[in-house]
């Protein structure tokens, strides 16, 4: 399997580049007549029920597998899915998307201090180091000093992101080695869009919907176009590409690659939206990129990855949102 590791870090930087498109895509949406909550709905819902297809084949055979691991696949959806992506999605109506993103990335800091306080593992030196690195970047990119300063409730969306995400690390770790990882993201979708629309039935969420044109990379169009660009390319081709490139190239190294999304997503939102960083922001990116990447350093040295006979181990779902 790891005869090919060109295509795999293809496959792998692919995955990174189209999964970078998401805010890029909800911009125009969740400025225009959508909720954020909506256009989650719409993009998990469609991804869930394209990769339906390549979830059941996978499953064949294993359905105690799926039994066994069913509550882990709704606490996923529920945290790793529905709270980080509408949290993210409704941080981009305040924040650039770049900006959106670093925050949530802060998850993995978070991670590390869930595991100190309710599992008791201390973090090493150079988890330490890297979430000091990565704290000191969030003041940056705050800015707090700076002529412009960033809306404090997108602000604090990006940081609910972040919470998401955490949870989404913390539940991929403890997921089922034999549970397809296809399985747990078409499942955990599926059950991400589901609370969505019961939280908007009983008008506990917004769950807006408009049908009238938006404006995306300086042109009018119809809204199905984000939507499309949304659940199928930041969702089902980033999964599969993902899926794909961590067999190749192995959960350790795909982890790493993941980690150019931000750099993707800052490109894409300047190319697209305008909208680039500030100078001090983006230092402060930089940053955070380096201490998530020392602390994801000093966890893989620490957690040698396991090989299974003729197979790598199963892609990391963290690295695939």
């Amino acid at each position: 399997m790891r005869e090919r590791p060109g295509v795999g870090l293809g496959l792998a930087l692919l995955s990174a580049l189209t999964f970078a498109t998401s805010g890029t895509f909800a911009r125009p949406l969740i400025t225009g007549d959508w909720s954020a909550e909506a256009v989650v709905v719409a993009r998990v819902g469609i991804a869930a029920l394209v990769l339906a297809v390549p979830a059941l084949l996978a499953l064949r055979g294993r359905w105690d597998v799926l039994r066994r691991n069913g509550g882990t696949v709704v606490v996923f959806g529920l945290l790793g899915v529905a709270l980080a992506q509408a949290c993210f999605f409704n941080a981009v109506r305040y924040l650039p998307v770049g900006v959106a993103l670093l925050l949530e990335y802060l998850g993995i800091v978070l991670v590390v201090g869930w595991m100190w306080l309710v599992h008791g593992q201390r973090p090493r030196a150079l988890t330490v180091a890297g979430s000091v690195t990565a704290l000191c970047g969030l003041v940056f990119v705050l800015d707090l000093t700076g002529a412009s300063r960033l809306d404090p409730v997108g602000v604090l969306w990006g940081l609910g992101a972040g919470v998401g995400l955490a949870g989404y690390f913390v539940i991929a770790g403890r997921v089922d080695d034999r549970l397809p990882s296809v399985v747990m993201a078409s499942g955990g979708m599926a059950v991400g869009a589901l609370a969505l629309l019961l939280l908007g039935a009983v008008r506990v969420l917004p769950l807006r919907a408009g049908g009238a044109d938006v404006s995306f990379a300086g042109h009018r169009m119809s809204w199905l176009v984000p939507i499309a660009g949304l659940s199928l390319i930041a969702a089902v081709v980033a999964y599969l590409t993902g899926i794909a490139g961590a067999r190749l190239l192995g959960a350790r190294l795909s982890s790493f690659v993941g980690l150019t999304e931000v750099m993707f997503a800052v490109l894409i939102a300047w190319l697209v939206l305008g909208e680039l960083p500030t100078a001090v922001q983006l230092v402060g990116g930089a940053l955070i990129v380096a201490g998530v990447t020392l602390v994801r350093v000093d966890e893989l040295r620490a957690t040698p990855e396991p090989e299974r006979a003729g197979q790598p181990a199963e892609p990391a779902l963290a690295t695939e949102r």
